[in-house]
C-alpha cells in the first residue's frame, strides 16, 4: 500500500502560504508559482530519476512512532520496526543515496536504521546555534538546505515556520522520506485559519533566485554552504537581504581563506575537486562584502577547518569525500594546492 506523504506535505505547504497571504500579500506571488515549482521537480523530462525517487518515498512503511526529537544531534524518530519493516525501509532509503546532510535515526539503536550521512551536520549546528538570535516564533528561510537536516533543527529550536529551498530533486525526496517518519511531530499546537496542527517545516525545490524578489517575509535567513557556488556573490547577498524583514537576521556560512580585507581566492579550475567554486574571500573581505550589500552589525562568530571526521565517506555516501580531495602528503592543502577547506559563520542584520 502506497502512502500519501508527498501529497500531504505539499498540501500543508500550500495552506501555510495561503494563510500567510492574509498577513503578507506578497506571499500570493509565491502561491501563484507553487504549482509550477512542485510539478517541475517531479517531471521526468527535467529529472530522469524523479519517478523512482517518488516511488521510494511512497513505498516507505507506515510505522508506529512514539516520539520525534528534533533537538538531538542525531535527528531521532523513536518508532517500532519489525525485521521486515526495517529491511524494507532500509532498502528504500538507500535508493535515495547519496545522503550528504544528517544524521538521522529511525527506531532504536539495536533494531533501527541509522542514516550516517557524509556530513556531521550536527557539528555545524553546534557551532552556529549558540550565536543565533531567538528562533522561537520566527519565520525562517533555509537556503540550500539539502536533505533538510538543519531545517528540522530550526523547527526544533521553536521556529514558527521553516521553509527550505534547494533545487535538488534527490534532496527534495530525501526530505520527504524523513517527513514520512516525522509525520505531524513538528505541527503547531494552536489553531490556524485553515485548521489545527499545520506543519511547521516545508520544502520548496527551487533555488533562491527563483523566489519572488524583495519578499521581506522572513525574520531569519540561513545560507550555509552556498555562497562559494555562486558566480555572482553580491547578487546572492542581495537576494538574501531581499527575503529578510527590516531588522531580520542573516546567518551566512561559507568557505574562506586567511588574509586581509583585499584577499579573495578565485580557483583557476577546481577547488577540492569541485568545479563550481568561484570565490573564497577572507573573513575581513566577506565582512566588507556584507556591508557593501547593505547589511549592518556584521560579525564573524566561528571559523573552523573542515576535518575528515566531519566530512567523510560512509555506508550511506559511498563516493569520494574530503579525504580524497586533500593532498595525500599535506592535509593543509587540497589536491590542487589551495588551502584546505575552512569555513566561517557570519551573522548580520538587515
Amino acid at each position: 500500500m502506497l502512502n500519501d506523504t508527498i501529497i500531504n506535505a505539499e498540501r500543508e505547504l500550500y495552506l501555510t502560504l495561503l494563510e500567510l497571504t492574509q498577513q503578507q500579500p506578497i506571499a500570493y506571488e509565491w502561491l501563484k508559482q507553487l504549482p509550477t515549482w512542485l510539478n517541475a521537480i517531479k517531471d521526468k523530462a527535467n529529472y530522469a530519476h524523479a519517478p523512482a525517487y517518488q516511488a521510494s518515498v511512497a513505498r516507505l512503511p507506515t510505522l508506529t512512532v512514539n516520539n520525534v526529537d528534533l533537538n538531538s544531534d542525531t535527528l531521532t524518530i523513536d518508532a517500532s520496526l519489525n525485521e521486515s519493516e526495517r529491511k524494507q525501509a532500509t532498502a528504500l532509503l538507500k535508493q535515495l543515496m547519496p545522503w550528504r546532510k544528517g544524521p538521522f535515526q529511525i527506531g532504536d539503536d539495536e533494531s533501527g536504521i541509522k542514516i550516517d550521512t557524509e556530513w556531521h551536520s550536527d557539528w555545524k549546528w553546534q557551532r552556529v546555534a549558540p550565536h543565533l538570535g531567538e528562533l522561537k516564533g520566527r519565520r525562517v528561510l533555509d537556503v540550500g538546505g539539502g536533505s533538510g537536516y538543519h531545517g528540522w533543527r530550526m523547527a526544533g529550536a521553536g521556529a514558527d515556520t521553516v521553509i527550505i529551498v534547494d533545487p535538488s530533486c534527490l534532496f527534495y525526496h530525501q526530505f520527504m522520506a524523513i517527513r514520512h517518519f516525522v509525520g505531524a511531530a513538528d505541527a503547531h499546537t494552536h489553531t490556524h485559519a485553515y485548521g489545527t496542527g499545520r506543519y511547521r517545516t516545508h520544502y520548496i525545490p527551487v533555488p533562491l533566485e527563483a523566489l519572488p524578489a524583495h519578499s521581506q517575509l522572513f525574520d531569519t535567513v540561513f545560507s550555509m554552504g552556498v555562497l562559494y557556488h555562486r558566480q555572482s556573490p553580491f547578487e546572492h547577498l542581495q537576494q538574501l537581504r531581499g527575503q529578510l524583514v527590516k531588522g531580520g537576521e542573516l546567518v551566512l556560512e561559507t568557505l574562506v581563506i586567511e588574509g586581509d580585507a583585499n584577499t579573495v581566492l578565485v580557483p583557476h579550475d577546481r577547488y577540492a575537486q569541485m568545479n563550481n567554486v568561484y570565490f573564497l574571500p577572507s573573513v575581513a573581505a566577506l565582512i566588507g562584502w556584507l556591508e557593501k550589500a547593505g547589511f549592518s552589525e556584521v560579525r564573524c562568530v566561528d571559523v573552523a577547518v573542515t576535518s575528515t571526521e566531519e566530512q567523510r565517506k560512509t555506508e550511506w555516501m559511498t563516493y569520494h569525500s574530503l579525504a580524497d580531495f586533500l593532498d595525500p602528503d599535506d592535509s593543509t592543502k587540497t589536491v590542487e594546492g589551495y588551502p584546505a577547506p575552512m569555513r566561517a559563520t557570519l551573522i548580520a542584520k538587515r
